[in-house]
């Protein structure tokens, strides 16, 4: 899966929204808070506007906010919002792809990786990030040495 920087600048701005809920938070101080270019932070926050994930108020008073609790955002509710779905094949949903011959069964692949993704990024909230205390399946899964090798 490849992370995007939207997807990276997005759930960072939202967990600093968590940590300072329920004030406003102007996308000045989000910028400097995570070391994000004002633009391309604007830019997602519009986004995130757009997808119902923020409210934003204008003026000297104004700022950005949570639409609802941080408990109830996962990080899979960011990656659909800015990015679209969380696996897609050629552009399209795993469900709708068909192969022929031997790699008839490649499909199941693909499910089976939007299966495992969806059950992390389902399972992690804003909260959680904001808050520091990701799921004990989480700690689980980085445990294994193995996970942070590279390959």
């Amino acid at each position: 899966m490849h992370i995007t920087a939207r997807v990276d600048c997005a759930v960072r701005a939202l967990v600093e929204l968590a940590a300072a809920a329920p004030s406003l938070v102007k996308a000045e101080a989000l910028s400097s808070a995570q070391s994000m270019a004002p633009k391309f932070l604007e830019a997602i926050l519009a986004d995130l506007r757009r997808g119902g994930l923020v409210h934003g108020r204008r003026g000297p008073e104004g700022g950005y906010r949570l639409t609802r609790p941080a408990e109830e955002i996962t990080i899979a509710d960011v990656i659909r919002t800015v990015e679209g779905p969380l696996a897609s094949v050629r552009g399209e949903r795993p469900e709708d792809v068909r192969y022929d011959g031997a790699a008839a069964s490649l499909q199941q692949v693909w499910i089976a990786v939007r299966v495992n993704l969806r059950a992390v990024l389902e399972g992690v909230t804003i909260a959680d990030v904001a808050a520091g205390a990701l799921p004990a399946f989480v700690d689980d899964l980085t445990a294994d040495p193995g996970a942070w090798r590279r390959r």
